[in-house]
């Protein structure tokens, strides 16, 4: 069992910066970051492996977000600068028990899901 629980999330002005925590208790292959926009199905945003420490981003914030994890915290961090108003959405922090690498950027491989983080970015 992997229990998830996000931080982080808020209101900024375009342009701005946040981060992003995740805090998991349980063992895991992989974390990743996804996002849900009003009205829009969720998507990727990165994901990062466990053993190997390796990165991925998808194209939706490529060049303005960072993962990354604090092993001795277990805890993945997700950094998110030049913010946009379309970037407004509700954040969510899942894990993989079975898959690494680009496969944890896709939803339907994450199996552990936290609750989420609204964050809010206005013009």
């Amino acid at each position: 069992q992997v229990q998830l629980a996000e931080s982080g999330g808020g209101s900024v002005q375009a342009g701005g910066s946040l981060r992003l925590s995740c805090v998991a208790t349980g063992d895991y292959v992989c974390m990743g970051w996804f996002r849900q926009l009003p009205g829009k199905e969720r998507e990727a945003v990165a994901s990062v492996s466990t053993w190997s420490g390796g990165t991925n981003y998808a194209d939706s914030m490529k060049g303005r977000a960072t993962i990354s994890r604090d092993k001795d915290k277990d805890t993945a961090y997700l950094q998110m600068n030049n913010l946009r108003p379309e970037d407004t959405a509700v954040y969510y922090c899942a894990a993989s028990t079975n898959y690494a690498g680009l496969y944890c950027l896709t939803e339907q491989n994450m199996n552990y899901w936290g609750k989420g983080t609204l964050v809010t970015i206005s013009s």
